[in-house]
């Protein structure tokens, strides 16, 4: 591996300490990029909307989100395909509608997104 030039106004670096943290960072590569996909989508209200509804009762149809967001059906598909191609989201076909639920692996990071937020468990 090249070693980079680094400039900074410390006297000394730890090079032990900066070690670690890229031993770290390496290790821990693959859990970082997924919680960096669910953020990066998470990031849009609107998506994460559709999450925290999602979260809050389970499964949804498109024309829920739409009824509850007050958005159109096709802006809801879009937000919901969006999540849907990075796994994060799923779907069931009941006749004709198609309901949408969490993946479950990646309910560890939305309950740590979600845990500043205060829901109305009766809802559910």
């Amino acid at each position: 591996m090249m070693e980079l030039e680094l400039s900074c106004t410390r006297a000394e670096a730890d090079q032990k300490q900066l070690k670690r943290c890229r031993v770290s960072l390496g290790s821990n590569s693959e859990a970082i990029a997924e919680i960096s996909k669910v953020l990066a989508l998470a990031g849009n209200e609107t998506r994460l909307k559709i999450l925290f509804l999602l979260k809050l009762v389970g499964e949804l149809c498109p024309c829920d989100f739409a009824d509850i967001l007050q958005i159109s059906v096709p802006a809801v598909s879009q937000h919901i395909r969006k999540m849907k191609d990075v796994g994060l989201i799923t779907c069931r076909r009941e006749g004709q509608t198609l309901y949408y639920s969490l993946v479950h692996n990646h309910n560890e990071v939305l309950d740590n997104v979600f845990s500043k937020v205060h829901n109305n468990k009766n809802l559910a």
